[in-house]
């Protein structure tokens, strides 16, 4: 800390990463998750109720490969697009953007008269819902002391699939009185009222000091949370050892420095939002096709298989910061590849088992995909953190295009269950052998910290 007596430079990583865990911590917590909850929401629940849709508009599941795809299409264009201007103008502004851009369309959307109608609303809907958890992830993970930060994101990305349990609930219960309409309804309000909900909290310290590091808001907000503060007029802000800021901007993560690194997240992401993609929109189906499965059934049993999803989230988040987060992700992965293909295996009317086998693929699946956000988020420098995870997501949005546009092939074809899910576990493998690779090329080392041995 800068005094009279001293340089005037103060370092506001430190100063976040000494506060110990406060009410505005906390809150800020709370905030981004709900906001979080309700991108996840939007997100996943048109793959569960995807036939009904399809009856409603007087179609069959195969007509909605299109909507599928412009989606897809939407939210690859939004994370290249969002993430950057969030680095340039702000967290809260693009927060704020992306949830009254998908509230309104997805509102919109319940009077939806034809699949092409509904296909171009999904996806410009797409443009701004992908953005949401790079976004958010960068906004909380700057909020947070280091110590925490690991945990706190975890916990934000338990309520983002939180909105995939939401969505499930509520189809279980609610399909039938509200109807198909009735999903884009609530998906569409919610987020409109929760723009309020970022007035209460400030801007990113970090987000300002690489904006401008004599910026006068930053002293002020610091003196707030610490009135015995002293600092000299004219105080300059960094953040730790983080080096001078590239005038490249987001494009320096194709540098000498990071190009590798940024080669492998943006592969491995490919692959894993490729296949939560293709499961999120067909597997519903899949299991109502070609396993006699109701809709209402799979949604229930997806409710239980959300918290084998949240406790893989939890324990991920809990072990990055004891382990060596390569090798972990990279066992998650594995389990992820043996738990679908156990999927076309096991009878539907199994029940415990094939409910025991759903656990085990979310806890994989979505823990795994915890880790990957995790990854990006904190190998990355604040100039570049939301465009890093971003652009990362964008290639995984890329691939959410070409994953389930084959799976849509595949249900037209009618290709047998097993055949279909078996070589769904194949990116799973590629994504374990491209995380074990990444952890290779960076010597164990995470965002310039060196990780716990496993």
């Amino acid at each position: 800390m800068a005094t009279a007596g001293e340089q005037a430079r103060f370092d506001v990583a430190q100063f976040i990463d000494n506060q110990p865990i406060r009410p505005r911590h906390i809150g800020t917590l709370v905030i981004v998750s709900v906001v979080l909850f309700l991108d996840g929401f939007d997100m996943y629940f048109l793959g569960k109720i995807l036939p009904a849709i399809a009856e409603g508009l007087g179609g069959t599941s195969v007509d909605m490969n299109p909507v599928v795809t412009y989606q897809q299409v939407g939210m690859f264009i939004g994370a290249l697009i969002m993430p950057p201007l969030a680095d340039r103008i702000g967290r809260k502004p693009v927060l704020a953007l992306c949830l009254l851009g998908f509230g309104g369309l997805s509102l919109w959307a319940a009077w939806s008269t034809s699949f092409t109608m509904l296909a171009w609303l999904r996806g410009i809907s797409g443009v701004f819902f992908s953005a949401m958890l790079p976004v958010g992830l960068a906004f909380l993970s700057e909020a947070t002391p280091k110590r925490k930060r690991a945990l706190f994101m975890a916990i934000a990305l338990v309520c983002f699939s939180g909105g995939n349990l939401g969505s499930g609930l509520m189809v279980t219960a609610l399909l039938d009185d509200i109807g198909w309409e009735g999903f884009f309804i609530v998906g569409g309000l919610v987020p409109l009222a929760a723009m309020l909900l970022l007035l209460l909290v400030p801007e990113s310290l970090a987000f300002r000091v690489n904006r401008n590091p004599a910026d006068p808001r930053v002293a002020k907000v610091l003196q707030q949370r610490d009135p015995t503060l002293q600092l000299v007029p004219g105080t300059t802000f960094y953040l730790g050892d983080q080096a001078e800021v590239s005038k490249y901007g987001p494009l320096a993560m194709f540098g000498p420095r990071y190009r590798m690194q940024t080669i492998l997240l943006f592969s491995l992401c490919f692959f894993s939002l490729g296949n939560i993609a293709l499961l999120a929109n067909y597997l519903a189906t899949y299991m109502y096709e070609f396993a006699g499965l109701s809709l209402e059934t799979f949604a229930f049993y997806m409710v239980i298989g959300y918290f084998g999803g949240a406790s893989g989230t939890l324990v991920m988040g809990w072990l990055m910061d004891r382990m060596n987060p390569y090798w972990l992700i990279t066992g998650y992965f594995v389990i992820d590849a043996v738990a679908i293909i156990s999927l076309g295996y096991i009878p539907p009317l199994m029940a415990v088992v094939f409910v025991t086998a759903l656990v085990v693929w979310n806890f994989a699946q979505v823990g795994g995909q915890t880790g990957i956000n995790n990854l990006a988020t904190l190998s990355y420098p604040p100039e570049m953190r939301s465009s890093g995870i971003g652009w990362a997501g964008a290639m995984g949005r890329f691939g959410g295009i070409w994953f389930p546009y084959f799976g849509g092939l595949a249900l037209a074809a009618a290709l047998p269950l097993q055949t279909i899910l078996g070589l769904t576990a194949i990116p799973a493998l590629i994504i374990a052998v491209l995380v074990f690779t990444l952890g290779v090329v960076n010597g164990g080392v995470i965002g310039g910290r060196q990780t716990a041995k496993a």
